[in-house]
């Protein structure tokens, strides 16, 4: 599809200088007119309030208004919310009390939106330091009891105190069993790896990963009724497909690598991944029409409307990976979907300009700049903020 220039703005370059770069007409996607045949949710993020008296450093000021709004936009195109997780800013800025508020907001919100789709995070974030393996189980029972009273489904989140205090990949299996053996419905596992949390390095009681992906395993077939899928962050697509084709029958394999989300949704002759990203929650336009085209058979489509959208996504996810969350809320405010950019706990500041500059070229190549007018003018605000143009 040709795309005219609709403007042209200048951009900082590697070199010191400034080059114009020429902004072109947005892509057109279609909403989902039936169901995708891959489960797909993205990761949401959090709009913070700007105008809260808090300190940013210490407190979350959150704007509900446009947090639950952005959730809506979401769910329009036919996307699941993986509510109060990392791209959420979850323990880097949002603490355990507002992310039950989160949680609790979001699910009162999805009663109105039929077909609405809606897992949480449950984790362990509330503990304090020097936490025994026993006091991680209470925390990780305290945060699913209260999500399950608010009629929430789980997703439970791997956690750092954990890491601190387990002696053995048997200590981990302990914890699982325990917490499965008592939530209502099957729940999605999170294993986030260390490029996302430096804190979870050696998750599953072994720092190799095909080591540990072994003892997850057996914790899924042990609890295999417990499970509906298990999501990894590990930005390898081979581990991925290892894993994938060990899982005990029944047990999705959702994909959190945002380098490879394309063609590990597509799949293989061995099985397919569906889908838990951060990255959805950016191009959530692109991923719907091509989740739609997957399910027509239209695999050609599929590949045309999310070809663009990878490098974008590996640079938004580009080391430090931690610091993506930065990208997610730069593209939310670029396309008008809140009116600043300013994060919980000040994490705008997190990437350099020139970060920035080259995923707003990503995001128009991409053709998922929504208003590119707008676009440009918020981009020349960030520009004149840090002395440019």
């Amino acid at each position: 599809m040709k795309r005219d220039t609709i403007l042209t703005i200048k951009l900082p370059a590697a070199a010191g200088t400034l080059e114009d770069h020429a902004v072109r007409e947005p892509k057109s996607f279609r909403r989902p007119s039936k169901a995708f045949t891959r489960r797909a949710l993205a990761a949401a993020h959090v709009v913070a309030d700007p105008l809260s008296t808090r300190e940013p450093w210490l407190e979350p000021a959150i704007d509900w208004d446009a947090t639950i709004a952005y959730r809506k936009h979401l769910w329009s195109w036919g996307l699941g919310i993986a509510e109060a997780m990392d791209t959420a800013q979850r323990g880097v800025g949002l603490d355990w009390p507002t992310s039950l508020e989160l949680i609790r907001r979001t699910l009162d919100a999805a009663k109105d939106v039929p077909g609405a789709f809606v897992a949480s995070g449950a984790g362990t974030d509330h503990l304090k330091d020097k936490a025994s393996v026993s006091d991680v189980i209470s925390a990780y029972e305290a945060q699913c009891s209260a999500i399950e009273k608010l009629g929430g489904r789980i997703i439970l989140m791997a956690s750092r105190a954990l890491v601190v205090c387990a002696k053995s990949p048997e200590d981990y299996g302990r914890v699982y069993d325990r917490i499965l053996s008592q939530v209502k419905e099957p729940v999605i596992i999170h294993w986030l790896g260390e490029m996302f949390d430096p804190a979870l390095d050696g998750y599953w009681g072994n720092k190799d990963h095909y080591a540990a992906m072994e003892i997850c395993l057996a914790v899924l077939k042990k609890n295999q009724r417990k499970v509906d899928g298990i999501k990894i962050s590990l930005l390898d697509k081979d581990k991925e497909i290892a894993m994938r084709r060990k899982l005990p029958k029944g047990v999705r394999m959702y994909t959190g690598d945002d380098f490879n989300f394309a063609e590990l949704i597509e799949g293989d002759a061995d099985g397919y991944s569906d889908a838990l990203l951060g990255i959805f929650d950016s191009i959530a336009p692109a991923a719907s029409h091509a989740l739609s085209a997957l399910a027509s058979g239209d695999k050609a489509a599929y590949h045309e409307a999310l070809a663009s959208t990878v490098p974008l996504s590996r640079h938004m996810f580009c080391a430090p990976t931690r610091f993506y969350k930065t990208g997610v809320v730069f593209m939310a405010w670029l396309n008008g979907h809140q009116d600043h950019f300013v994060m919980v706990g000040g994490q705008q500041s997190a990437r350099h300009l020139l970060h920035f500059c080259e995923l707003f070229r990503l995001a128009d190549a991409a053709g998922l700049l929504s208003d590119p007018p707008l676009a440009c003018a918020r981009m020349k605000q960030l520009l004149a903020v840090h002395g440019c143009g």
